[in-house]
């Protein structure tokens, strides 16, 4: 059944005035759209890579990832994502899914039909303009992850994706960017960095003796930022955070 619950796009809409200039109208057309909210375990499949899509789905809290899979079964994990992102803005256009969106953790998601997105943007020209803009961003941040795979080192691929992780938390309003739980597992991170989980574990501890972080099970502090950025070559300007 749809839903009416106003509150739910909360974080979309943040997320939408940080990318443009909406006013209350636009807003209000937001939280009119209508959704059906799931609860996603960890782990499970959004979307499959190859399957028709006519539906967009908006992360309203919890963490997911994109990813693509060889015909052998290995995986490259291409995003990840935080509450307010839409995880396949792509489907407005685009009718079959060319990559894969898995939970992290347990997620909860709104599901709406892409035709209303479309008409959303049609109607509401500041709604089109941070859309565009979100898609750029998105872009932006695809060719800073070729080339951390390409041309960093194991540990600056690490360190990257801690910088990034914790600086789209802070951007989404999760929290500081210093202390932050850091969901990820070590085969995941190393399927999005390219690298083994045995490496990744060698660079989370050369991280750690470096007195950059310190890890407690889940948790990470980032004890020396201005060192960490250092170390993982880091320069958030490609997230246009203030864009």
């Amino acid at each position: 059944m749809p839903s009416n619950d106003n509150d739910a796009f909360s974080q979309f809409i943040r997320k939408l005035d940080q990318l443009g200039t909406l006013n209350e109208s636009d807003r209000a057309a937001v939280r009119s759209l209508p959704f059906q909210s799931q609860a996603v375990p960890r782990h499970y499949l959004i979307v499959r890579e190859g399957e028709q899509a006519t539906d967009c789905c908006i992360l309203l809290s919890g963490y997911a990832c994109r990813h693509k899979t060889t015909q052998s079964g290995g995986r490259q994990i291409v995003s990840f994502h935080v509450p307010g992102d839409i995880l396949d803005l792509q489907h407005l256009l685009l009718d079959r899914a060319d990559h894969s969106v898995q939970s992290i953790t347990e997620v909860r998601i709104a599901v709406i039909p892409a035709a209303h997105i479309k008409r959303l943007a049609e109607t509401h020209p500041a709604i089109a303009d941070a859309l565009w803009r979100d898609s750029l961003i998105e872009a932006s941040i695809f060719r800073e992850w070729v080339l951390n795979v390409g041309r960093r080192d194991a540990k600056q691929r690490v360190a990257h994706m801690l910088c990034e992780f914790a600086s789209r938390r802070e951007n989404a309003g999760q929290g500081s960017p210093e202390r932050f739980e850091f969901p990820m597992s070590q085969e995941q991170i190393a399927d999005a960095t390219g690298l083994t989980p045995v490496h990744v574990n060698r660079m989370l501890a050369a991280l750690d003796k470096d007195g950059v972080i310190v890890r407690n099970n889940r948790e990470v502090e980032i004890t020396d930022w201005t060192r960490m950025q250092q170390i993982a070559d880091f320069n958030p300007a490609y997230l246009h955070a203030a864009a």
